[in-house]
């Protein structure tokens, strides 16, 4: 591997997300934490590679986070730390990661900030319990903690507090080189430009391009993302883009 090479590798921190929960499997519940991690990560040069949604099973959960936490970077798992008998994350992960599970003084305290001794009760006290090693992650809205452990931080599903803990792990990670996104509307339909694209694709290898159609007030179109961690590289590939754009365009006049 060259310097060049071994540098481009370090600049890039990879992430997956594991979705916990029967009711979204079900689609009880609609999911909208995904599209949230995902640009919030992008935003910050982390990349994510791959989302899994695995339901309220203790094997489901262990199998799955084993198989992710070994290949990526980070793992943002969400649901499943609440007060409920199917609220199983915080066991699965320490089944995962081989470590004992019990309650936390660190997570009591936190909870009594907001429930007094009478309402702590076994089902709130279920929120602390945590796998023995683990960092708390601080809710600012329910008090009730998520947790980091290896590369692994466990999250609320609730959107809101999800998005709390987020902004509370966020400074602590490790982050990559920020993937350069430009975009440029065709006005073609999609089959229009696939061929040419796709030469396109063939000529800048470091490059990514993207084909979305949609509808628009004028009939099918489509836009073009380009995406690239150099400035250059992005660049070169808008200029051929565009310039395919504009013969596709004229062909068809």
């Amino acid at each position: 591997m060259t310097t060049s090479e071994a540098s481009s590798s370090a600049a890039i921190v990879t992430a997956a997300i594991l979705v916990i929960g029967d009711e979204i499997l079900s689609g009880r519940t609609k999911d909208k934490n995904i599209g949230y991690i995902a640009e919030y990560l992008t935003n910050i040069g982390i990349e994510l590679r791959e989302v899994r949604v695995v339901p309220d099973v203790t094997e489901e959960i262990v199998a799955a986070l084993n198989a992710l936490r070994s290949r990526y970077t980070y793992v943002f798992t969400t649901g499943g730390i609440g007060p409920t008998h199917d609220d199983i994350t915080a066991d699965s992960v320490a089944a995962a990661f081989g470590v004992s599970i019990d309650y936390d003084p660190r997570a009591v305290a936190m909870l009594s900030e907001r429930f007094s001794p009478a309402e702590l009760n076994e089902a709130r006290m279920r929120m602390a319990r945590i796998p023995a090693g683990a960092e708390l992650i601080a809710n600012a809205i329910s008090k009730a903690p998520g947790f980091n452990i290896g590369n692994v931080y466990v999250m609320a599903g609730v959107p809101a507090i999800m998005q709390a803990m987020l902004d509370v792990v966020a400074p602590t990670l490790r982050t990559g080189t920020k993937i350069l996104s430009d975009t440029v509307r065709a006005g073609l339909r999609e089959g229009d430009i696939g061929g040419p694209l796709a030469e396109i694709a063939k000529a800048h290898p470091a490059v990514s391009i993207g084909s979305y159609p949609f509808w628009s007030d004028t009939g099918p179109d489509t836009n073009i993302v380009v995406r690239s961690r150099e400035t250059d590289k992005l660049q070169a590939a808008m200029v051929d883009v565009k310039a395919m754009i504009s013969a596709q365009r004229a062909n068809r006049n």
